[in-house]
């Protein structure tokens, strides 16, 4: 076998001795405690039905743009949905990409470069590391939440910086502490970046525009793949960002741009979500039920992400097990996702869950951590 098969044929079979091999499956038709779909707009036959009507109404958007949008893949309703999107969320300025990961690939890789200083909490998004990578800056990572540790930071940064967060932490549950973090970045002159892809539809339009901090935010990003029950993401802020990103991401200049029919389907989601309200407070119920059970350890407590720590990749893959034979999917989080001795599960609550079917769950956990 040739050294780089022998290479990748070793590092697999390393993985699927620690048992942390990945791999693809469809998915189980269990109880549904591991999905993003916090609001249920996903499996929503009547949402389904809305987005078929749309696309009799726009049959020639199904396919695709045919080049980049710098070029031709570019058009009015792209334009004018972008610009809806703005003012949904009160900033000057959206752009849509792909996904989430599309969307912060763009923004690191290019805002930033070889003098500056991007400052990371350690617990943020895998995509956000990955436009660091690009971008060449510096970048240093604060612990989780600890403001004293992003201080000391800031106090030895050079260059332009930037401090990049998640609104709710996709992996612990917990919340950013947007208001502090505005204080601290606009004291030493840095540009604040928020990630806000599981707290847009969780929180109505995420906690950005929650604290009406959208003016001291240099950029957020939204993505719609998990409460919003479709695909993309978006960047929000200003028409300067905006333009900057167009000419200088090459993640952005040389793919080819969405479909129009996301786009359409985004701004749907967002018309769908003003007219079920009642999503976010059965969702909120949901969570609150479960934490009667005294499982979760740093989640919030108006999170959909429960994490339950459970030390041990074999031991929290056997908990797992048992869920599943009691008809239940939740999903063990292992190395190389986190740490070695952090591992967990990670509940994702739903405004779909029944009271039983949580119940179930609880005292299962219970039971068996």
């Amino acid at each position: 076998m040739k050294p780089l098969l022998e290479q990748i044929r070793r590092l697999l079979e390393h993985r699927q001795q620690a048992g942390t091999l990945r791999d693809l499956q469809p998915p189980s038709g269990y109880i549904d405690f591991y999905s993003n779909d916090y609001l249920g707009f996903s499996r929503d036959t009547q949402f389904q039905k809305r987005l078929v009507s749309l696309l009799s109404n726009y049959p020639q958007c199904l396919t695709g743009v045919s080049g980049s949008r710098v070029i031709v893949g570019d058009s009015v309703q792209h334009l004018e949905i972008e610009s809806w999107l703005a003012q949904q969320h009160r900033v000057e300025a959206a752009l849509l990409f792909g996904s989430g990961y599309l969307a912060n690939l763009a923004l690191f890789s290019c805002i930033v470069g070889w003098h500056d200083t991007i400052i990371v909490d350690e617990c943020i998004h895998r995509s956000v590391h990955d436009g660091c990578g690009l971008s060449r800056a510096k970048k240093w990572k604060f612990r989780h939440n600890d403001l004293d540790h992003l201080e000391s930071l800031l106090k030895k940064a050079s260059g332009n910086i930037i401090v990049a967060v998640e609104s709710l932490y996709s992996m612990e549950g917990d919340l950013a502490p947007l208001i502090d973090l505005v204080t601290l970045t606009e004291q030493y002159d840095a540009h604040l970046i928020v990630d806000e892809a599981h707290a847009v539809g969780v929180f109505d339009y995420g906690l950005v525009a929650y604290h009406g901090l959208q003016s001291k935010v240099f950029a957020t990003l939204v993505a719609f793949g998990k409460a919003m029950g479709i695909r993309g993401g978006a960047l929000l802020g200003s028409r300067l960002m905006k333009s900057y990103v167009v000419n200088y991401a090459s993640t952005f200049v040389y793919t080819t741009g969405i479909p129009l029919f996301q786009a359409l389907e985004i701004r749907e989601a967002y018309r769908y979500l003003k007219e079920c309200p009642e999503r976010r407070t059965a969702l909120q119920e949901a969570i609150a039920r479960f934490r009667i059970y005294g499982l979760s350890s740093t989640s919030a407590k108006c999170s959909p992400i429960q994490i339950v720590s459970i030390t041990g990749t074999e031991h929290v893959r056997r908990v797992s097990s048992i869920a599943q034979q009691n008809g239940l999917a939740v999903y063990p989080i292992v190395a190389p996702t986190v740490r070695e001795g952090s591992e967990c599960l990670r509940i994702c609550l739903h405004a779909f869950n029944k009271a039983e079917e949580i119940d179930l769950l609880g005292n299962l956990l219970r039971q068996n951590i």
